[in-house]
């Protein structure tokens, strides 16, 4: 079974997770609403980590990068309802409720909603398009669906309207604190830029008064160095971690670590 299958493109998506714990590497670049039918989420970022169990709701500010560890139950279930609160479609709804926002949010991206009969009632009637992928929901009942959320959500909550409706671009935010926090994701140079509050061309002037060094070369550098570190001083597997530290593939980390370093991770193993 696909995972994610996707209800409404871009928008509405079921996760459904059976057969193994699952980490991934990802960039949530819209605020999202996130419902655990069943299983466990852990979202990992580098100010902490959020643990979602079944039964949880939880609203996740945009541009975040984390790992994304999927825990099937007992029973061998892992499944989730995902709702993407696309800026243009929060945009018309503050235009069309003449909402304003005057102060910046200043709490936790990771909000978890205090459990209500309107959010839970909101999921269920969203089920039934999960339980019958076949029958295609229309892009005009998603959107329906999704300003139910928003409604819903400044209902249980009315603080989170600052979190939903800051339509301010990043500020420009300290790069060598973002960049040492956050190396190991795999990212474009160009992700980078924007999270940093930058344009390419600022990102690149600003990381080599920083750096010394291009982007690119010194991502690839930073993430070699550390998988040594973590090889021959903490003892772990190349194939455990190259996926943390920003390599697709572990044939192409073995590559990448063999040019820089002469040797194979596998060589780096201490013996026993």
């Amino acid at each position: 079974m696909k995972d994610p299958t996707e209800i409404l493109t871009g928008v509405i998506f079921y996760s459904h997770l059976t057969s193994k714990r699952k980490e991934v590497a990802a960039f949530m670049a819209h605020n999202t609403l996130i419902l655990m039918v069943d299983g466990q989420l852990s979202i990992e970022t580098a100010g902490g980590k959020t643990i979602l169990q079944k039964g949880d709701i939880m609203l996740v500010g945009k541009n975040q990068l984390a790992t994304l560890t999927k825990i099937p139950s007992a029973e061998g279930n892992y499944e989730t309802i995902v709702i993407v609160l696309q800026e243009d479609l929060l945009r018309t709804i503050a235009l069309e409720e003449k909402i304003e926002v005057r102060e910046p949010y200043t709490g936790s991206p990771f909000v978890l909603i205090p459990p209500n009969d309107f959010m839970q009632g909101y999921f269920q009637s969203v089920l039934p398009y999960v339980r019958h992928p076949d029958k295609k929901i229309r892009a005009s009942m998603g959107i329906l669906k999704v300003r139910e959320g928003v409604t819903l959500l400044l209902y249980a909550m009315p603080s989170l309207n600052s979190l939903l409706f800051d339509f301010s671009a990043p500020y420009k935010i300290d790069l060598k604190k973002f960049m040492l926090s956050h190396y190991h994701f795999n990212l474009p140079v160009e992700k980078f830029a924007q999270l940093t509050g930058r344009s390419l061309a600022a990102f690149k002037r600003d990381f080599k008064k920083v750096f010394d060094a291009a982007p690119r070369q010194w991502l690839l550098e930073k993430r070699l160095v550390e998988a040594r570190h973590l090889i021959e001083k903490k003892n772990k597997k190349p194939s455990a971690i190259y996926l943390d530290l920003g390599f697709e593939s572990l044939s192409h980390f073995s590559r990448t670590f063999k040019k820089m370093f002469g040797k194979v991770p596998s060589a780096c193993i201490p013996a026993l």
